[in-house]
């Protein structure tokens, strides 16, 4: 970015900062590998237009939720069709039931669903589901796994950056201030893939313990991924102690296939939150699971939930047309392609340019690991990130058009594609790519 561009930038940035704090309407916006937040003028397809008109390939994609790209017309036309209806919130379509019975059809867990605006809206409504199904209270996490920002989850997410015990509990650590501290005696956090740990808790605590709760596959930590045997031991724990078993589908919906991260292993839990990419960038949720846990949402039963925009007409359309598009035949053959080619050129540029880095994709999100160059098993594993070197990274392909989004304390983040991404805009990508390592070993990253 030139000088002239970092002083507009940085102008406008102090000007939004009068009126929100930090300048931004979410703290997620801001990139502290760049010092600054995107403004944006426009996007389509895979690409990001500036205030300077600038293009950036964007392998940021809305935190993942434009999964079939930016501005996709299925999903142009499916806004425009709820308008001609009338922007309905608080209100019954026929479409309601149609998005649920889709999903039904898709997921293996869902025998019913529920319609909600975001993730941690998801997170919060099915450990409410556990407490009344199970009457029992705790709640148990993974270091490393993130789901959303309401006070029972925010544990444990990104910290503690120091090495763990194997077979141990992990010290909760609350992530935000103003969380009360009497929330601690809900919350259990082991590692994830630790079944010593694992077995451990549920041992001593699994007649206290609501809900398990999980990425299938830790995106948010880098695609971090399991193995089925693993999976299975969880279900199979869960089962026999009267255990709420939760995917968080957040990120993993839809990467690997039509049937979410569940699909991806062959193991089912009890309830599944899915969002992000299930609108293509339309706030929506869907929590999903067993009947006889989903059947104590009122009106039949007695667990709260409801809200003006729970399942409002445009979010529904959205998603309607979301899924039609990724049920289409071919759809993830163009996935994988596009993975396949993006991964390798990426492993062959740092190996080329002598950069230690690891980069580890399943479907259409990925994560860099820098300082690797063996596979990353373990949260444990990221502490040795080189976030010196990520920060130079991110810049230089910035300067050059490419646009990744870093996520601060979190060591590697995640990054993804969407299917408007064609094998020819990879190529220019890894172009891009290219000429800002070389930016790097010139020390030209600012």
């Amino acid at each position: 970015m030139s000088s002239a561009e970092l002083t507009r930038v940085s102008n406008f940035q102090k000007e939004a900062e009068a009126y929100l704090p930090g300048g931004v309407a979410g703290s997620g916006r801001f990139n502290p590998s760049l010092g600054y937040s995107l403004f944006l003028k426009r996007a389509e397809g895979p690409r990001l237009y500036d205030l300077d008109g600038k293009e950036y390939i964007d392998f940021n994609l809305s935190h993942g939720a434009c999964f079939l790209g930016h501005g996709h017309p299925a999903i142009r036309k499916a806004i425009e069709e709820a308008l001609d209806i009338g922007v309905l919130s608080g209100y019954e379509t026929e479409y309601t039931a149609d998005l649920a019975k889709t999903v039904i059809d898709m997921i293996p867990c869902a025998e019913m669903v529920r319609l909600g605006n975001s993730g941690t809206e998801g997170t919060m409504l099915t450990l409410r589901l556990a407490r009344a199904f199970t009457g029992k209270k705790k709640m148990l996490k993974f270091w490393g796994h993130f789901h959303g920002l309401h006070d029972y989850v925010m544990y444990n997410a990104h910290a503690p950056q120091t090495p763990q015990k194997p077979g141990e509990l992990v010290p909760l650590v609350r992530e935000s201030a103003g969380i009360p501290e009497e929330l601690d005696s809900l919350v259990l956090v082991v590692p994830w893939k630790d079944e010593e740990a694992l077995e451990k808790a549920v041992r001593a605590e699994g007649d206290q313990i609501a809900a398990i709760i999980m990425e299938p596959i830790n995106y948010n930590s880098g695609c971090i991924v399991a193995d089925k045997p693993y999976m299975e031991f969880v279900r199979d724990l869960a089962a026999r102690n009267n255990i709420v078993l939760i995917y968080d589908e957040v990120l993993s919906a839809f990467r690997t296939g039509p049937s979410c991260g569940q699909g991806y292993y062959g193991v089912t839990p009890d309830l599944c939150v899915i969002s992000k990419a299930v609108a293509n960038g339309i706030p929506a949720a869907i929590v999903a699971g067993r009947k006889d846990i989903m059947v104590m949402n009122t009106p039949i039963g007695d667990v709260l939930h409801s809200g003006t925009y729970c399942g409002n007409l445009v979010s529904v359309m959205a998603a309607r047309a979301c899924l039609a598009e990724i049920t289409k035949t071919g759809f993830y053959d163009h996935i994988y392609a596009v993975a396949d080619k993006l991964y390798s050129g990426l492993a062959g540029l740092f190996e080329g340019a002598g950069v230690p880095a690891r980069v580890q994709g399943l479907g259409a999100r990925f994560g860099i690991h820098f300082g690797f160059t063996e596979e990353v098993k373990t949260y444990g594993d990221t502490l040795k990130h080189d976030g010196q070197m990520a920060t130079a990274f991110l810049r230089a392909c910035a300067n050059r058009g490419v646009y990744f989004h870093s996520y601060g304390r979190i060591a590697a983040g995640h990054h993804g594609f969407s299917a408007s991404h064609t094998l020819e805009d990879i190529d220019e990508a890894l172009n891009r790519i290219e000429s800002a390592l070389g930016d790097m070993r010139r020390g030209e990253t600012i």
